[in-house]
């Protein structure tokens, strides 16, 4: 199933740091990663486009969602479905996925299969076809997605209506899968138009992680994807700024659905920028302490143990985005507290942890987490291939993603509450109660 990309991450976001590491551009402008590990004979091939739901044209949301439905339909050469039927065959999985700043497909195979897997992949680049049965079928497929996924849950809904508070100007406050009245008017056209402007190699990164070899994977890049035609004249992604956020917005909403209420706040944050990215670890470390291991954290201890007012505390931080990230907070209280209570005990207890300053025993215990994070991650080529696409595609370089530990490592605790001093300004902030609807005796008390 497609899939669709909120890009927030709870806790640390562990970067690939695979140690034989290649990189070449293609005379079409294509950018080629390749990340050798050779203890499996698999291999992932991940294309990821430079476009994502944040580049659409005002008015027409979901395009880029729209799109990469699409995508699995034919071209000249391949029918309709043959794509994923072909890696089925072949003992493989292929999936795609959409957010706000990228686009991105993958298949996973035998490492003699890749030939072919470029072959099709490259085939869609610039060949798609669709007629206006398939657009009206995937439409309705999507408008069914957003139904199952969105619509009917009320926990969605209420994080779509929070974000669009949150971003005054940004489109990241447009959702991935698109407005519902929005998606019902998209057409070929606009989804021939999107895809032929920004579905190109000059805004393409190809990442091949696994069982190959540089030379091999470059000769195959230069036969399938080396032809293609590049877009002339791509204009750099500039997107609307946000403007100074200069007052708190506030929200609740009430759905019979609520079984818990709760109380959920988004911040904005700085994102991941190239070369420093010490404010951006220290966020990062700061989300993981206050509540990225649940219980065990410090507003878990504080609000869900020593005072027993919350049954669940999260904190995250979402930064790896092309523009302006966002951290966030939730507590679900225990029956009896109000939400009113639940956010009074949320402030207190935050501002106790900047009075206090970090506990040297928990950040140190943290840091050794994160070491064998590491190593771990170089077990799955996919989260390997994974974690270098996203990262490039929203403007990091190699150099950037290998420092990324590095950059965790350094980080001191006067550093992390330096940035919860800067992050929470409820100036750039939207707060929100999740609550169930009142019976009419409750309106009658």
């Amino acid at each position: 199933m497609k899939t669709l990309l909120s890009a927030v991450f709870i806790g640390l976001a562990l970067p690939a740091a695979a140690t034989d590491i290649s990189s070449f551009t293609l005379d079409n402008g294509m950018e080629v990663v390749v990340l050798e590990d050779h203890r499996a004979p698999v291999v992932v091939q991940t294309v990821w486009y430079k476009v994502g739901a944040a580049d659409e044209v005002p008015g027409k949301s979901g395009t880029a969602h729209f799109l990469e439905h699409l995508m699995f339909k034919g071209t000249d050469t391949m029918e309709s479905g043959e794509l994923s039927a072909t890696v089925t065959r072949n003992g493989g999985s292929d999936n795609a996925f959409t957010s706000w700043d990228y686009t991105a497909y993958y298949q996973r195979v035998a490492a003699d299969r890749l030939p072919l897997m470029m072959k099709m992949e490259a085939d869609r680049m610039r060949g798609l076809q669709m007629t206006e049965d398939d657009v009206a079928t995937e439409r309705n497929v999507v408008l069914e997605e957003r139904n199952q996924r969105t619509d009917s849950d009320p926990s969605a809904l209420f994080r779509e209506q929070m974000r669009a508070a949150q971003f005054l100007n940004h489109a990241y406050g447009t959702p991935i899968i698109g407005w519902r009245h929005e998606i019902e008017q998209l057409n070929r056209d606009d989804a021939f138009a999107f895809y032929r402007q920004y579905y190109a190699p000059n805004n393409a990164i190809l990442v091949v992680a696994g069982d190959v070899n540089p030379d091999d994977v470059k000769s195959l890049a230069e036969t399938y994807y080396g032809p293609i035609t590049p877009t002339e004249g791509l204009k750099e992604r500039l997107r609307p700024t946000e403007p100074p956020q200069l007052v708190e917005r506030r929200m609740e909403m009430t759905d019979a659905r609520v079984s818990r209420p709760y109380v959920t706040r988004s911040y904005l944050a700085p994102e991941r920028n190239p070369g420093d990215q010490s404010e951006a670890a220290a966020l990062e470390f700061l989300a993981s302490l206050l509540g990225g291991d649940g219980a065990t954290s410090y507003l878990g201890q504080a609000l869900m143990f020593d005072d027993a007012k919350a049954t669940y505390v999260s904190a995250y931080y979402s930064g790896t985005s092309l523009d302006v990230g966002s951290f966030g907070l939730t507590i679900v209280p225990v029956p009896g507290v109000s939400l009113e209570q639940a956010e009074q005990a949320l402030d207190d207890t935050i501002a106790q942890f900047i009075e206090q300053g970090v506990d040297l025993d928990q950040f140190e215990r943290l840091k050794t987490q994160l070491r064998a994070s590491r190593i771990y991650a170089q077990d799955n080529i996919e989260s390997l291939a994974r974690e270098y696409g996203m990262e490039l595609a929203v403007g990091l370089s190699i150099d950037d993603v290998r420092a990324w530990p590095d950059a965790l490592d350094a980080i001191t605790p006067e550093e992390v509450i330096a940035a919860a001093k800067s992050v929470f300004n409820k100036s750039n902030a939207v707060t929100g109660y999740l609550m169930p609807e009142s019976t009419p005796e409750e309106v009658a008390q």
